[in-house]
């Protein structure tokens, strides 16, 4: 009788064990791989073909403001029509515009 005592506290370290360790491995899912392990596409359909999107323009062709695209879903891109706020709605983030405009005299 007293190997079947042995053989009950040897099946319930086992299972706190493998509990522990499933906890564990959740918790560093949930917390680490987020941000390590998925990644994610930014630009989801903008110039696709080519290994890079760059735009440039000539401040002095810009008038007296511009806004520029930062979250990669206008539809005006590289412009702002302000697809941001549909995607930080939908995704929690907080990204805006990039504004630039002439210092005033």
């Amino acid at each position: 009788m007293g190997s079947s005592t042995t053989l009950k506290e040897w099946a319930a370290a086992i299972s706190l064990t493998v509990g522990a360790a499933a906890v564990g491995y959740v918790a560093y899912r949930a917390l680490y791989s987020r941000d390590k392990g998925c990644k994610s596409l930014v630009n989801l359909d903008i110039q696709k073909d080519t290994p890079k999107v760059v735009h440039a323009f000539d401040i002095e062709d810009m008038g007296d403001k511009a806004v520029y695209c930062r979250c990669w879903r206008s539809k005006d891109f590289p412009f702002c029509d302000g697809s941001h706020t549909k995607h930080n709605e939908e995704t929690g983030d907080n990204v805006g515009p990039l504004i630039i405009k002439k210092r005033e005299a």
